[in-house]
């Protein structure tokens, strides 16, 4: 299986770039996954929130393959603990799925047509945060799922 995480936008903070690199080199380690940054939409001075919003989903829905189980981290989304995280992992792996993909929004969120594709919602905290910080966070949760799944001693009980 491939885990594949899709984020709108770069990140124009050096030191969130970097925390994201060092993560996902560690998480090479235990299973194939891509992170991949859809470009921001231009103009967007010019257009609604959800004009704005649907752009991106275009961008998003392009990148999606039909057989994809899709998981948004949404604020709304099922939030999990770390151990809770790993098995939910664990459970989607013995699926047999091909791909799994995670999507970070723009700051809007996700258009009408990304949330009827997506499969389920993740949310990381009831707190909001940046879409660029969520990356960083996200990754390290994924990396520190297979430390637990592997029982390492990344993770603390």
């Amino acid at each position: 299986m491939n885990i594949q995480l899709y984020a709108i936008g770069k990140t124009d903070q050096k030191l969130i770039e970097e925390l994201t690199d060092i993560y996902t080199k560690r998480l090479g380690h235990y299973i194939n996954f891509d992170f991949t940054i859809i470009p921001d939409i231009k103009n967007t001075k010019n257009l609604s929130v959800e004009q704005q919003k649907n752009e991106e989903g275009k961008l998003i829905m392009k990148q999606l393959e039909t057989s994809d189980f899709v998981i948004l981290l949404d604020e709304n989304g099922k939030e999990f603990n770390s151990v809770n995280f790993s098995a939910y992992l664990q459970k989607r792996m013995n699926t047999g799925l091909k791909r799994l993909v995670f999507i970070i929004g723009g700051p809007y969120g996700f258009s009408t047509e990304v949330y009827s594709r997506a499969n389920s919602k993740l949310s990381l905290s009831k707190m909001t945060f940046s879409h660029q910080m969520i990356r960083v966070f996200f990754i390290e949760q994924l990396y520190r799922a297979f430390t637990i799944l592997r029982n390492e001693p990344y993770h603390h009980q």
